[in-house]
């Protein structure tokens, strides 16, 4: 069976058009760039037509990827989640006990997954050792570290 991809109706336009980009503009792009790179002539020494190529390939990987996510995919509701304890959608204020450093992520499915801005999938170790817990409750995660010990000390929806 195919994995189900859990999206945000804002996720899933996103790809929506993600996949129309791909299909329209940057096909395009690539098919002018393969046509260009042929034109230079003998195509077993040229770098340019390699590129090209590998681009088109990257391209098709891509949508492929995309077109399978869509083909496979539940909306969630945020809102429809319990306000009390961390879900999908929740915003979540943790305090690490070994450093007191507080930090807030919001939990997200792994298509928007981004660490980096603070969107932290609930697939991910830490998003499921968060997943569940209230207010005042304490999370064990496994790190490359050791075990690290969150407490939570707010949760907001969306």
């Amino acid at each position: 069976m195919a994995k189900q991809y859990r999206l945000t109706p804002e996720r899933l336009q996103k790809l929506q058009e993600e996949l129309t980009y791909l299909k329209t503009v940057r096909e395009r792009e690539v098919a002018e760039q393969i046509k260009e790179a042929r034109s230079f002539g003998d195509l077993s020494e040229n770098s340019e037509y390699d590129e090209a190529k590998n681009e088109q390939g990257k391209l098709y990987s891509r949508i492929a990827e995309v077109e399978a996510i869509l083909a496979n995919y539940v909306v969630i509701d945020e809102q429809s989640f319990d306000a009390n304890a961390v879900s999908l959608g929740s915003q979540v204020t943790v305090e690490n006990k070994q450093n007191g450093m507080k930090a807030t992520y919001k939990i997200v499915s792994s298509q928007e997954a981004d660490p980096v801005q603070g969107r932290i999938s609930e697939e991910s170790p830490f998003g499921k050792a968060l997943v569940g817990k209230a207010v005042g409750d304490e999370a064990e995660v496994e790190a490359p570290a050791g075990v690290m010990t969150y407490k939570i000390l707010d949760i907001q929806k969306g």
